[in-house]
């Protein structure tokens, strides 16, 4: 006869997280504040990304950044001249963010007057997607350089986002990349995801992917 308990801590957390990151939710619902969460792996254009869609969306939004880095304040300077309010958060060496740390984030940042706020997650595929940050909209970039085998390698993050943002196409010719097969592997996992091709560098894309997002907010502060 056993004498122990076994205690399932990661399914504890998961919970918890899990209920924290719905009320999150119905507190920005109340409010009218639509929350993306973005993802990639590190320089796959994240940045780049955001800047191109706030200069499409900033005269039409009200929009906020939050920027999450391990230790570094670049891309919050980087976003803050566009005007648009923005904050950095530190994890401390974690390497994602749950709903907890974004209800901190979305609290210093002040977000009552804004329609749109965009979490730029810590840059991997793996921790980002398995906490619940709290989004109404996960949104993922994966650039060409990475190669069309990642759906494969990491099919959590494919599984979990509603847009699957596939940048630098610019320089498809340059890489092994078969956009069909990545839009094949991703729709095994995702039949729903939706899939835009864009070039953050010379902003082709950028139209149809900021038109799904405006739409998506204004869709849902009715």
């Amino acid at each position: 006869m056993n004498t122990f308990k076994v205690l399932k801590i990661k399914e504890g957390i998961f919970d918890q997280n899990k209920r924290e990151a719905d009320e999150l939710r119905d507190n920005l619902k109340e409010e009218g504040v639509f929350l993306i969460n973005l993802m990639s792996s590190p320089g796959s254009g994240k940045t780049t990304t955001l800047l191109r869609t706030i200069e499409n969306l900033k005269d039409k939004l009200e929009i906020g950044v939050l920027e999450a880095d391990i230790d570094s304040d670049v891309d919050a300077k980087t976003i803050s001249k566009t005007g648009v309010k923005v904050i950095q958060l530190h994890t401390g060496g974690m390497c994602h963010l749950d709903a907890s740390m974004t209800k901190q984030g979305l609290d210093g940042l002040g977000y009552e007057n804004l329609d749109l706020v965009v979490l730029e997650n810590v840059g991997n595929l793996v921790c980002p997607a398995e906490f619940d940050t709290g989004s109404h909209s996960n949104v993922m970039i994966l650039s060409v350089p990475e190669g069309d085998d990642k759906p494969l390698k990491y099919p959590l993050m494919f599984s979990i986002c509603d847009v699957l943002i596939v940048n630098k196409i610019d320089v498809i010719d340059y890489f092994d990349f078969d956009m069909d097969a990545v839009t094949k592997r991703a729709k095994a996992l995702n039949p729903d995801i939706k899939i835009i091709p864009v070039s953050a560098k010379t902003g082709e894309g950028i139209e149809e992917w900021s038109n799904w997002l405006k739409a998506k907010t204004e869709n849902f502060k009715k």
